[in-house]
């Protein structure tokens, strides 16, 4: 299956079969993301893998009891490392963790207004660096597709808790759950707008 092929038959999975997924598979994924383009090459994005049924049955219940999240045989924590900024990144994690800089539509919106320029913009190391991960995940996901799997992004989760369930380490931060499996449905495509009306 090609790139085109993948993004066509792309869906948002919430059934999967128990059939567990080959380790050298999941290497291929991270593969996948690895080559991902990043903000001046930041590579701002770190993963962790979960198979464990214990730990997706507790990361279940703090995703707001979505079932589908303890079933799929595969969980990976998508996450910011605000580390790959080096000192901009170690001034903003001081800011967020002060409650100083919370990310917000605000945020994205004065980050997005700015040009490049030489001035430390906290909002903009978030908004980068989140905009890297995003971009990485779903190289993830085009490639879950293309090897026959299917994936479900998510971001409905109690982020603290999630964080300490995983042990995630300061200095990251989680943009987004992803689960992972062969698929057990085959859902139509969703309606998209056409041409016309996205472009201009």
């Amino acid at each position: 299956m090609d790139v085109l092929e993948a993004i066509q038959a792309r869906r948002s999975i919430r059934k999967y079969t128990d059939e567990p997924v080959p380790p050298e598979m999941i290497d291929r994924l991270l593969e996948a993301a690895r080559a991902a383009p990043s903000t001046s090459n930041t590579q701002s994005w770190k993963f962790k893998v979960i198979t464990d049924p214990q730990i997706r049955a507790r990361i279940k219940d703090v995703a707001y009891g979505q079932k589908f999240v303890a079933r799929a045989p595969v969980i990976i924590a998508c996450c910011l490392d605000l580390d790959a900024f080096k000192e901009k990144g170690k001034q903003t994690l001081k800011l967020v963790l002060s409650g100083a800089v919370r990310p917000s539509m605000e945020m994205i919106l004065r980050a997005a207004r700015g040009g490049k320029d030489g001035e430390f913009s906290p909002e903009r190391v978030v908004v980068n660096g989140t905009i890297n991960v995003a971009i990485a995940t779903e190289h993830i996901v085009l490639a879950a597709t293309a090897l026959g799997l299917g994936t479900c992004w998510i971001r409905a989760f109690d982020a603290p808790a999630v964080q300490e369930i995983l042990a995630i380490p300061e200095g990251l931060t989680i943009v987004c759950l992803l689960t992972i499996g062969y698929p057990d449905q085959s859902p139509p495509a969703r309606p998209r707008r056409s041409l016309d009306e996205i472009t201009f």
